[in-house]
């Protein structure tokens, strides 16, 4: 039986409002424990190429050790304006899917690609 929370869906939002979110490649230059997060996370360094480089508080502690992040490409909302997180300004989010498990799994385009480049 699939979980609640699985098969509650959204509100229907227009295209155009979704078209506003702003999600560009980066590739994650360094990742560090973030023990003054309330729940486990990584302080991460992204780099989006001519887009410049951008931090974010990840909660990805259950599938990925710092070092298995550096180095990898990402998908990030880069638009949504910063959140401050245990003294950490966090620039852009980080996007992941939620398994069973409660761990975040990244979302990553399946070849390389350019820094920056934006998702459509």
């Amino acid at each position: 039986m699939a979980d609640a929370k699985e098969t509650d869906q959204a509100p229907q939002i227009a295209a155009e409002d979704f078209f506003k979110v702003e999600m560009r490649i980066g590739r994650i230059a360094a990742a560090e424990p973030f023990p003054e997060a309330r729940k486990p996370a990584y302080k991460l360094t992204i780099d989006f190429g001519d887009f410049g480089t951008r931090r974010s508080s990840a909660q990805l502690t259950a599938l990925y050790a710092p070092e298995d992040l550096v180095g990898r490409l990402v998908v990030a909302a880069t638009n949504l304006g910063t959140r401050r997180i245990a003294g950490f300004t966090s620039e852009v989010l980080v996007l992941g899917c939620l398994e069973a498990g409660g761990g975040v799994a990244l979302l990553q385009p399946d070849r390389d690609v350019p820094l920056g480049a934006r998702i459509h």
